[in-house]
């Protein structure tokens, strides 16, 4: 998951009284035209996978707005690693990026904040903003208006061992009936292995289990009366936990207290059967760095290469997959830029259907529900695409990342995992932290 941190206070107080830019009143200055780019050039940070993955895309885009517009375009590639640090620097300051990419988590605090433009009066001519995926657009969202565009996005799938599924005679699950009963067949079947899991779930992994609350038909927290209120003890968002404990507990074997950030390598040791990870974890559990402390050692095969297929993990409702959780990215038009109205035209071109279908050949997730049957036809990108047509994202709330940073739903769910609580006293708890994090 792509990092949040939040915005300087430096930050929200010189941007809150910024101009937006939905009816390009003031916001290109000295031309009657505000798409008159003679002279002028676009700043934009994009994230280094553009870079290193799609480049010639970003270029296509730069090269048909200078066309139309006469404005030239420059582009700096961020790192993940302070790319937050970096812009909330750069935007208490005068000199700031015309159009900003950030993680769609990571965008509520600077949409509430001030930091972009008001895009609502350009939604029009966006490609498919009738169809945006929730998971990027809801980020976006603040009162009503639009503050950002939907770029790409990422799903989650069940990965699982082909070999294994053949050797015990079953077929991929449909249901999620047949999953359990497939981890039950699979368990018994390694009995004598004390370390095998049918299913792999870390206790801490938050981004699983509430897939399982949302499937249920729960959900995090809500807005009542202007307040926030947390719904974990809530009858449906108590099954769906108690269905995701159940699944940890019988068929997990690894330390209930660990996260999913190393679960690609427990994985590629070949003592798990199943898998929740994103699509590009299909990779990852395949080939692992030599040193798994040196990021920059050589690749190497691991014992589960070329065993591993993936699905979208099946639901709760027949015939529908469990809602996943959306990584990915969106494109911000700053609030201070003084060429907000260019700035939206070269975000329209970067993420037009063109575009889009040119990342589709990236093995990208579009940003659009309409796009996605495209997306399910290309190669390796199958199961992610059907995944992300039922998607989930977090409450959108200015204090959002407050409520992840304080480690309140892992440790909700290490205390129901270990049984140290009950489900309905650890939600309980944690629909109170929620509250007071979300309203304070």
């Amino acid at each position: 998951m792509k990092r949040r941190i939040a915005v300087a206070a430096a930050v929200a107080a010189t941007l809150l009284a910024s101009a937006g830019c939905g009816s390009g009143g003031g916001s290109n200055s000295g031309s009657s035209n505000p798409l008159d780019g003679k002279g002028k050039t676009l700043k934009v940070y994009l994230m280094v996978d553009a870079q290193s993955s799609w480049k010639e895309v970003v270029d296509a885009a730069s090269a048909k707005f200078t066309q139309d517009t006469g404005a030239q375009v420059t582009v700096e590639y961020q790192q993940w690693a302070n790319h937050l640090t970096k812009l909330d620097a750069t935007l208490a300051g005068n000199d700031v990026p015309d159009v900003i990419e950030l993680g769609n988590t990571e965008a509520s605090k600077y949409v509430f904040n001030g930091a972009f433009a008001d895009l609502t009066g350009k939604l029009s001519t966006f490609d498919n903003s009738g169809s945006w995926l929730t998971g990027l657009s809801a980020p976006c969202q603040s009162d009503g208006k639009t503050y950002c565009v939907p770029y790409y996005a990422g799903a989650r799938v069940l990965i699982y061992r082909t070999d294994l599924f053949q050797q015990a005679n079953i077929k991929p699950p449909t249901s999620y009936d047949e999953l359990v009963a497939a981890a039950t067949k699979l368990q018994q079947a390694h009995a004598s292995d004390p370390k095998f899991s049918a299913f792999y779930m870390p206790g801490k992994y938050w981004y699983a289990a509430m897939a399982w609350v949302y499937g249920a038909g729960g959900q995090i927290a809500k807005q009542d009366g202007g307040k926030w209120v947390g719904t974990l003890e809530q009858p449906a968002a108590e099954q769906g936990l108690q269905k995701w404990a159940d699944l940890a507990k019988q068929f997990s074997k690894g330390d209930p207290t660990k996260d999913e950030n190393d679960q690609d390598a427990v994985y590629g040791q070949g003592e798990s059967a199943m898998l929740y990870g994103n699509g590009w974890e299909v990779g990852a559990v395949q080939s692992q760095h030599k040193d798994p402390n040196d990021p920059n050692s050589a690749m190497v095969d691991t014992k589960v290469k070329d065993k591993v297929a993936a699905i979208p993990l099946p639901g709760f409702t027949a015939g529908q997959g469990m809602p996943t959780f959306l990584g990915g990215s969106i494109l911000g038009v700053a609030a201070k830029s003084s060429k907000k109205d260019l700035a939206a035209e070269w975000v329209k071109d970067f993420t037009s259907t063109t575009s889009q279908d040119a990342l589709l050949a990236k093995g990208v997730l579009p940003n659009a529900t309409t796009l996605l049957d495209q997306a399910a036809a290309v190669k390796g990108s199958e199961a992610t695409a059907l995944a992300a047509k039922n998607s989930w994202f977090v409450p959108n709330a200015p204090k959002w990342a407050d409520v992840e940073k304080g480690n309140v739903l892992q440790q909700m769910l290490v205390d129901i995992v270990t049984g140290k609580k009950s489900v309905d006293e650890a939600a309980k708890v944690a629909d109170a932290a929620i509250a007071s994090t979300l309203n304070g």
